[in-house]
């Protein structure tokens, strides 16, 4: 990433909606210059000190990035630069344009046996690759399962939302309840991975 630097090798040019809630950042498509190519760019407010409730940690940004800097699937979002000043980090991401799955599925109102096989294997093609990889994601729900594009014979699942996940460590028991309230199940909080 580039520490400092603004967006200055990309053209913002209009403003999507914020999955952050617009407290702690925004979503803005973007354009790289040199090549034309189309990108979310997702701007972080960032704690400017430890007892600010206004952003996010950075660790847990940089944690997030660190993460995403590990994926390569085709399956999973992927992260394509970093830019990064005091008080904001701006992550440039791929641009995903279909939606989510679980709107799709609503405009459609049933999926063949087919498609619903398609989905499901992707999603666990794209967790089995996390889980492979020692990390969690800790908040799929139907809101954080995109679709590449639309209006495709067979639809391309991207999980995105990496800002909870965690590496998970050999042999140490992962203690924390995280992940959106509504999706949580009941006996949820230890994890521990086994070699």
């Amino acid at each position: 990433g580039r520490t400092g630097q603004d967006l200055s090798s990309a053209t913002v040019l209009d403003t999507g909606e914020s999955p952050l809630g617009g407290h702690f950042g925004v979503v803005k498509r973007c354009r790289e210059r040199s090549t034309g190519t189309f990108y979310a760019a997702k701007f972080v407010k960032t704690r400017r000190c430890r007892g600010s409730r206004l952003g996010l940690e950075r660790a847990q940004v940089e944690r997030e990035v660190a993460i995403l800097r590990q994926l390569d699937h085709p399956n999973i979002m992927r992260l394509h630069d970093l830019f990064a000043s005091r008080a904001e980090m701006v992550l440039v991401l791929e641009l995903i344009g279909g939606g989510e799955l679980f709107d799709f599925i609503a405009a459609k109102e049933m999926l063949s046996e087919e498609e619903a096989i398609e989905f499901l294997g992707q999603i666990l093609r794209g967790v089995q690759y996390l889980h492979v990889r020692h990390i969690a994601h800790f908040d799929l729900k139907p809101e954080n399962i995109m679709l590449q594009e639309k209006d495709v014979p067979k639809p391309q699942i991207k999980i995105i939302d990496f800002g909870l996940a965690q590496r998970l460590e050999d042999g140490v028991t992962f203690k924390s309840l995280c992940g959106t309230p509504q999706y949580i199940g009941t006996g949820s909080g230890d994890l521990g991975v086994t070699g």
